[in-house]
């Protein structure tokens, strides 16, 4: 990285869970499977996160971990007059707080806890997923478009732990639009 911005944020959660929970119908009901808020979360470069679904995953090496920022989630509970919304529901991995993701698309940024680091790559926005308005509220999916956090790549492995942390940007970014949703490209299709 050639600029560096450092950001005070609070890792909130780290989601590993082995087993997908959201698919098929959503009529028939999530998958009963286990998930872990870990304390600590090993991350291996080009894997992913020890444990979860996506770990090695060829399809998913290049967002295999997806960091959220709460700050996005409670914006949505607010206007949809719900809430408040676990956010173990929503299946990221890694909730922040104190984030604005948005602008780190593109680009690699660090994450520093406890005595440990990972450098991660913001490939791809993490899209919500139509289960958003049964397992959270109805308007939830919609809601949480354009704000559904950053699908990353590990570059450099370590350890992730709960608690007090440190954001290293190449880019400025602005905690307090860590809610806001970002634009959305409009679609192609009709």
């Amino acid at each position: 990285m050639t600029a560096e911005y450092r950001y005070d944020v609070e890792v909130l959660h780290l989601l590993v869970s082995p087993a997908h929970a959201y698919f098929g119908r959503a009529r028939e009901g999530a998958a009963d499977v286990p998930t872990t808020d870990a304390e600590e979360a090993e991350l291996v470069a080009g894997k992913g996160i020890v444990g979860d679904r996506f770990f090695g995953k060829a399809a998913h090496m290049d967002a295999a971990v997806t960091v959220f920022a709460v700050e996005a989630l409670e914006s949505i509970a607010s206007e949809l007059g719900a809430g408040p919304f676990d956010p173990l529901v929503t299946r990221r991995n890694v909730v922040l707080r104190g984030a604005e993701l948005a602008p780190l698309l593109g680009h690699e940024f660090i994450l520093e806890s406890g005595s440990d680091f990972v450098r991660l790559k913001a490939g791809r926005p993490a899209h919500p997923c139509a289960w958003m308005d049964q397992m959270l509220a109805p308007g939830a999916h919609k809601a949480m478009r354009g704000r559904g956090g950053v699908r990353c790549q590990v570059i450099s492995g370590g350890l992730l732990h709960r608690g007090p942390a440190v954001l290293v940007s190449p880019v400025p970014l602005d905690p307090a639009r860590a809610g806001e949703a970002t634009a959305l490209r409009p679609s192609r299709l009709p």
